[in-house]
């Protein structure tokens, strides 16, 4: 117990260290802040927040959908806007990798608020901005923590479809391929096992876990990690062969809500997920951090804050580098 409370008490310092910060987050070539726009383009914020309000009044998924689609933006290339890109030229869009392949949505949101922002400030604001802003609201608008989000990324101007296959955690990834892939970005465990918490809201296809059920080490036999109520809960409407599309709640408890019932799940063995349930089961440290924040919500959301922003400041293009683009689908036209 003692042991618990001291892991408590120095994870709750390192949370807060970094909120006693300037704001300002130094991104290769250039420094990123709060306030970069607020001369230049002092509505762009508002104009976000209220896009994504309405965006996830019409469709409560989407909130889900706008954290995911900036999270696989940064892991690829860094945060630069390239998974937002059309095939065009020699450009290969990302939204082709299986990442992205039929689950990757929102993009249409992120237009229609580049569009309001360029009417009010034309060739300002970047659509990697933009997406951090609106990763940043969809967590507000569902409950969770508030943050100020460092600004003054560019837009690139190609993708990388291997990039988008390679380097985004997939679910059925071992427990050191995630941590592995985290860290190739500058991430850490801590990092890692806050950031998974942000699958307290959104949705996964049968497809994501259907091993689970039915042959999880090839051998026949589900999960046993899987608690098995819920995994034959879960196999009505995720049959062995079909249904592939079938969306599931990521969290049953409260699936539209952020809050930390993700990680009481996965004490319960009912993370959706392999690569959910393996923070709990695969790794003494990571299992620590799951009870921490199933028992601690303010603490959750205290780093769950923190490695936002750390990871939206993974290579940024800044200074002259990239683009500032019309239009998010594609790179501008010289």
């Amino acid at each position: 117990m003692a042991h618990s409370m001291a892991f408590i008490t120095v994870l709750s310092l390192l949370a807060i260290v970094p909120l006693c910060l300037s704001g300002k987050t130094y991104g290769g070539g250039g420094y990123l802040y709060p306030q970069f726009y607020d001369h230049s383009c002092p509505k762009a914020q508002e104009i976000v927040k209220h896009s994504v309000a309405k965006a996830v009044a019409e469709d409560p998924r989407m909130a889900a959908s706008l954290l995911r689609l900036h999270f696989h933006d940064c892991f690829v290339k860094g945060c630069d806007a390239s998974v937002l890109l059309d095939s065009s030229g020699t450009i290969i869009s990302e939204k082709r990798s299986n990442p992205n392949r039929d689950s990757a949505r929102g993009f249409e949101v992120i237009d229609e608020i580049k569009a309001a922002i360029e009417k009010e400030c034309p060739h300002t604001v970047s659509c990697a901005d933009i997406m951090a802003l609106a990763a940043r609201d969809s967590t507000v608008l569902t409950g969770g923590p508030n943050w100020d989000v460092p600004l003054g990324r560019r837009d690139s101007r190609d993708a990388s479809l291997s990039g988008s296959n390679n380097n985004i955690p997939a679910p059925n990834n071992t427990f050191p391929t995630i941590l592995t892939k985290f860290k190739l970005q500058g991430l850490d465990i801590v990092d890692l096992v806050a950031l998974s918490g942000s699958h307290t809201i959104g949705n996964a296809r049968c497809t994501s876990f259907r091993q689970r059920l039915y042959n999880q080490a090839g051998n026949g036999k589900p999960d046993y990690t899987l608690d098995q109520s819920y995994a034959a809960h879960l196999r009505t409407h995720c049959p062995k062969s079909g249904g592939d599309q079938n969306l599931f709640f990521l969290d049953f408890v409260s699936p539209v809500k952020f809050d930390n019932s993700y990680f009481k799940n996965l004490l319960a063995y009912k993370g959706l997920l392999s690569s959910d349930e393996v923070l709990f089961t695969k790794n003494a440290e990571s299992r620590e951090l799951v009870k921490t924040y199933a028992y601690n919500q303010e603490l959750f959301f205290q780093q769950f804050a923190n490695s936002m922003i750390k990871m939206g400041n993974i290579s940024p293009l800044t200074g002259y580098k990239g683009e500032i683009r019309k239009y998010c689908k594609k790179v501008n036209a010289y």
